[in-house]
Formats: C-alpha cells, sequence, structure tokens
C-alpha cells in the first residue's frame, strides 16, 4: 500500500463471506406461509439479500398498499431462527478465511463488516467459523439505515479514523456497491454472490473478482486509483 494510513476493508457477509441463499430463500418461504402468501421467485428473493427487513419487505412489496411489511419481518426472524436451530452453520466460500486470515495479519489492513444482518445473526456467523474479534469494526443493521445509505461506511469510517481514499467496500450486491460510492470509498464487487455482475457494474464497482484469492491483488489495485483521484 502506498499511504501509512492502514487500508479499511469493509466486508459484506451474506454472499460476499457465507453462502447462506438456501436458508435465506427458505425462510423467506416460511414467512410467507406464516401469513398466507405466495412468496416470490427465488432470482426475485436473492435480488433483496443485503437490504434489512423492513427494506427488503417494502421492495418485495412493489407498492401493494396495506402490505404487512413488519409482520412479514417478523415472521421471517421466525422462521431463520428454526431454520438455523435445525441446520449447521452457513458455510463460507472457498478460500474466504485463508484470505481473511492473511489480511488481518497485515500492519496496513484493518478489517471491517457492513451487513444487513443483525448483530446477533454475525455474532452466530463469527463464532460458528472461529473468526470472533477478527473485525476491528462491526455494522449492521441494527446501527444503520439500511443499504446502500452510507451510513455503515461512515460510522466504520469514524469509528477507526478511516479516510474515504483508504476504504474499500467488499460485497456482492448492487447495494454494496451503491453505498461505497456513496461513501466515496472504493468498490469491490465480488461475482460468486446473489447480483448478476452487470448490476455491480451498474452501481458502480470500481473492479469485479472471480474468486476469493484474487481480493488482495484488487484491494491494491483499487487503493492506487484512490490515491490517485485524492492527488489529481
Amino acid at each position: 500500500m502506498t499511504s501509512n494510513a492502514p487500508l479499511l476493508v469493509l466486508f459484506d457477509c451474506d454472499g460476499t463471506l457465507v453462502d447462506s441463499q438456501h436458508m435465506i430463500v427458505a425462510a423467506m418461504h416460511g414467512a410467507y406461509a406464516m401469513n398466507g402468501r405466495t412468496p416470490p421467485e427465488r432470482e426475485r428473493i436473492l435480488s433483496i439479500v443485503g437490504l434489512s427487513l423492513p427494506e427488503a419487505f417494502t421492495n418485495l412489496a412493489e407498492g401493494e398498499e396495506g402490505y404487512p411489511v413488519m409482520a412479514m419481518a417478523e415472521a421471517y426472524r421466525t422462521s431463520f431462527m428454526q431454520l438455523r436451530d435445525a441446520n449447521p452453520p452457513e458455510p463460507m466460500f472457498p478460500h474466504a478465511r485463508d484470505v481473511l486470515s492473511a489480511l488481518r495479519a497485515r500492519d496496513d489492513v484493518l478489517l471491517g463488516m457492513v451487513t444487513g444482518k443483525a448483530r446477533r445473526g454475525v455474532d452466530r456467523v463469527l463464532d460458528a467459523h472461529d473468526m470472533v474479534g477478527w473485525f476491528d469494526t462491526i455494522q449492521t443493521a441494527d446501527d444503520a439505515p439500511s443499504k446502500p445509505h452510507p451510513a455503515m461506511v461512515f460510522q466504520a469510517m469514524q469509528e477507526l479514523g478511516a479516510e474515504p481514499s483508504r476504504t474499500i467496500v467488499v460485497g456482492d450486491t448492487a447495494f454494496d456497491m451503491a453505498m461505497a460510492r456513496s461513501a466515496r470509498a472504493g468498490a469491490l464487487g465480488v461475482s460468486w454472490g446473489y447480483h448478476p455482475v452487470e448490476d455491480l457494474r451498474t452501481a458502480g464497482a470500481h473492479l469485479l473478482v472471480n474468486q476469493f484469492t484474487d481480493v488482495p491483488e484488487a484491494l491494491e489495485q483499487i487503493s492506487g486509483e484512490l490515491a490517485r483521484a485524492t492527488e489529481r
């Protein structure tokens, strides 16, 4: 890294670090069944991953008057907890843990998480994968407005004294990319998640990677691009 200031790397969770799509879809089906409704197609469900639950169900309501957003959100929480208790934890994507381990060992990198999960869900994932204490800052749906609002990034930067030019968001959705760009931070999109890569490009991804082992090099490239932009 070219600057003396550490690079703050903020990872999304679902679809970026862990593959939770089967649990999310199943929990959504459970929530719709509890409310006597027909669930959307799988692709539509995955399109709202990354949003907070109220924002997700508002999106899925598509303007329907009287849509029970909060009842659906609560039903989803209940369904997800039931599935969580009956199934193994969400698996990490290939090489994710190894790359995180290497990054956290560096003096010039700080790790953070910015996620639409509740803090309870984040704690469960970190505990399941023996990563408690790995992240210097964790921003969740409990702490800030839903993505793509940039509040999570601003709060993470403020907490650790980081500048936008030394901050990069890594995520799998257009919400992550838009959030990063709104905060004037770097945006690294990953192709193995839940949104089409074209959506990530449209939302402002600086770069896209196809496997986790490509993340460190991509961070170097984006950090250099951000540094040059601030010099102009």
